[in-house]
């Protein structure tokens, strides 16, 4: 759908006559705001007209624009990051305002805009581009949330419509209890599934590396030909790697910012593919080697095995994901992940200082004539950096007393004044992140649930088994007409999934709708709103009863309670509204009183 241009400014309009001037983010933020009021949010929902299920997205983009405005003048910084903030919080409270059977076609329905450049941009929806702006307060309504736990849980499904287009619908067959309705092998895709599988086969990539490594070098087989485990091994990460470049490639044609998506595990993955492929790598090119003639293949072999076992920590690192839906541990991702982030600056700054100080140290190693120690300045900088500096190397070899003044500039420059730089911004990184450690998991984990279906895939071959769609299923596509492709994509994944498959669906019939209210808590989504209930507001009593409950009535009974949704000084704002208007009326009838005693007085 095409999102008009026309929209987006006007909601900036609205805003910028709405804040003309910088207040307090809290100020906007707060739900008893007394900038951002009922009235305030009826009038935005309106401004869409015929398109008001845009409007949540408009003002999103709307927000993208103000805060792309304070990057590029710093000296509005403060007044457009209140605006961006202010649009932010009216989509959230107007999303909040929506009837319940409207709120997956606002949140699924993809829209394009026009860029910079002025070509259309790549179609999004507006839980797509909150995720990628990082929209923290939008993110974590409870709205929003639940339609991220409903994909989560398969509750709503993806269905991929022409033109990348997208839609969130119910699943049909939720509520059966029956077996054989939930024995769909679409329902791999489900990001709770989808989790579920890849831990189960990440462990098992586990114990094929712990197997791979702890083989010796020299082993009984003196041609050091294939292992089991080493080919297992190669080709599970193969086909990890070769379903990160496709998911990769499917999100840069759809995402309008790819960078956005790219999450502190997706380098994680990439520099675990790229350690085991270029072992493997090595690996073959050794064996190409006659190794009683060449001892190169000896070496290589001997190399391949070290770029192995590089890869441990990596590989351990990656058992963390296992635990994100725990608050705690999904929260100390967001905090290393922001770090590493925040820590731009100082390997920016570290690498051009570390620059000048090389060059400097080089040069005074040359100084004799004698070269070759480039190796050992970029290691005693290294030393130096990380805490254990060597102050006699400098004096012996780049020529006293020049050498030791630049490494002891070195020194006070790293260690002192970088290091408490990275110090303090790994500082402000944390408490930005535990400040407001609800809302960043509930990002968090919406990125995570979102990451997984935003790539359309309507046949889902989680790796290693990826290697079986592309070489035997893929091909066909082009080949076999569209119902016989879709036909054999379910009976292929019926049979090799068979397993998770059943188990998938006995959970579905079975656990989920089990009469133990333990199993439903675990298992089952927030209990429902029991607002407007009349169960609830006005509860009858048994037979058995000897009284009554509801002799007063729920709507009698919240007449005197206050209106917490509005501020004191808005509450004042309506009491004088309403007694200027009675005052109006008793002027009408006062003067209406005048006039007629007047015809009286004629008449006479």
């Amino acid at each position: 759908m095409q999102c008009s241009v026309e929209l987006v400014k006007r909601c900036r309009a609205l805003i910028l006559r709405l804040l003309p001037v910088e207040v307090e983010l809290s100020q906007i933020s707060d739900a008893t705001s007394s900038i951002i009021t009922p009235e305030v949010i009826e009038s935005f929902a309106k401004a869409g007209g015929d398109f008001g299920e845009a409007v949540p997205f408009c003002l999103l983009r709307a927000k993208a624009t103000f805060m792309k405005e304070a990057y590029a003048n710093p000296a509005d910084y403060d007044e457009n990051l209140c605006r961006a903030t202010a649009a932010e919080v009216l989509a959230r409270r107007i999303v909040h305002n929506l009837p319940v059977d409207r709120l997956e076609s606002v949140m699924s329905t993809r829209y394009r805009y026009r860029e910079s450049d002025g070509d259309d941009s790549a179609p999004t929806s507006a839980l797509e581009t909150a995720i990628d702006q990082h929209c923290t307060i939008f993110l974590s309504s409870s709205e929003a949330q639940h339609v991220v736990n409903s994909l989560w849980r398969g509750d709503w499904v993806q269905k991929n419509n022409e033109n990348m287009d997208i839609d969130y619908v119910p699943y049909e067959r939720d509520e059966s209890n029956r077996f054989w309705d939930h024995l769909n092998p679409q329902r791999l895709s489900v990001p709770r599934y989808q989790t579920m599988f890849r831990v189960v086969v990440w462990f098992i990539f586990l114990w094929v590396y712990s197997q791979s490594v702890q083989s010796p070098l020299d082993t009984l087989d003196p041609e050091r030909n294939w292992d089991v485990f080493e080919v297992v091994l190669y080709l599970m990460a193969f086909s990890f790697f070769l379903e990160e470049v496709v998911k990769m490639f499917k999100i840069i044609r759809i995402a309008n910012r790819p960078l956005a998506t790219v999450g502190f595990w997706t380098v994680v993955n990439f520099l675990t593919d790229g350690l085991l492929l270029s072992a493997f790598a090595l690996r073959v090119a050794g064996l190409t080697l006659d190794p009683s003639k060449d001892k190169q293949a000896e070496l290589l072999h001997f190399r391949s095995f070290q770029l192995l076992a590089c890869v441990a920590p990596l590989i351990w690192m990656k058992l963390l994901t296992v635990f994100d839906g725990y608050k705690t541990v999904g929260t100390l991702q967001v905090v290393v992940a922001r770090m590493l982030r925040e820590s731009t600056i100082f390997f920016i700054l570290l690498g051009i200082m570390a620059i000048g100080f090389v060059q400097s140290l080089y040069a005074l190693d040359a100084a004799d004539g004698e070269t070759g120690g480039g190796g050992i300045v970029i290691n005693n900088l290294i030393q130096a950096l990380l805490g254990s500096p060597d102050f006699e190397s400098p004096s012996e070899r780049f020529g006293y007393p020049f050498g030791l003044i630049i490494f002891y500039g070195w020194n006070f420059v790293a260690t002192i004044i970088l290091v408490n730089v990275l110090i303090a911004l790994f500082g402000s990184a944390y408490s930005d992140v535990t400040d407001n450690e609800t809302e960043e998991y509930l990002l968090f984990f919406a990125h995570k649930t979102i990451d997984l279906i935003r790539a359309p895939d309507s046949y889902v071959y989680p790796a290693p088994f990826n290697l079986i769609e592309a070489v035997f299923i893929a091909p066909l596509e082009f080949v076999l007409p569209s119902e016989w492709y879709i036909r054999l994509n379910r009976y292929v994944m019926s049979t090799i999934f068979f397993i998770p498959l059943v188990i998938i669906a006995f959970f579905e019939s079975q656990i989920a709708h089990s009469r133990s209210q333990r199993l439903k808590a675990y298992f089952s989504g927030p209990a429902p709103d029991e607002e407007g209930d009349p169960k609830i507001e006005d509860p009858p009593c048994g037979d058995d009863d000897e009284g009554e409950i509801t002799k007063v009535k729920f709507e009698e009974l919240i007449k005197v309670f206050p209106n917490t949704a509005l501020t004191e000084s808005a509450v004042v704002h309506r009491e004088i509204k309403v007694m200027r208007e009675q005052l109006d009326r008793l002027e009408r009838l006062l003067g209406g009183g005048d006039e007629g005693s007047k015809k009286g007085d004629q008449g006479k």
